[in-house]
């Protein structure tokens, strides 16, 4: 009975450990994110989303999920500005996965404060 007991909580833990959720296994395709990149978001966070333009955030290095997360909320509504809601509109999931890897994957001179590093 025991032993029992021991194989189903192994099972269960095991089960556990590969099950990952769904958000963690998006992986965007950062070439097909630099093409949507270049034609819809480099006017104002520029090709790389390192624009020098302070009304605009970077974009470069940001974390993917963040920007997945941010890109949906603006398109849902939960984010509320007219511009971003009017640029996302027109992106698909696929290409809001793919644009996120793309900021996500460049250089970035975002830092974290050193109040905060320490």
């Amino acid at each position: 009975m025991a032993m029992n007991n021991y194989l189903l909580a192994a099972a269960i833990v095991a089960g556990a450990l590969v099950s990952v959720p769904a958000s963690a296994a998006r992986v965007g395709d950062a070439a097909k994110g630099a093409q949507v990149a270049k034609t819809v978001c480099a006017a104002c966070h520029g090709e790389t989303g390192s624009t020098n333009n302070a009304q605009f955030p970077k974009l470069a290095g940001q974390y993917a999920d963040y920007m997945r997360q941010a890109l949906q909320a603006y398109k849902s509504g939960e984010r509320n500005n007219a511009i971003m809601k009017g640029i996302v509109a027109n992106l698909s999931a696929a290409d809001i996965e793919n644009v996120s890897a793309y900021y996500s994957q460049q250089p970035s001179d975002l830092h974290v404060p050193s109040v905060l590093s320490k």
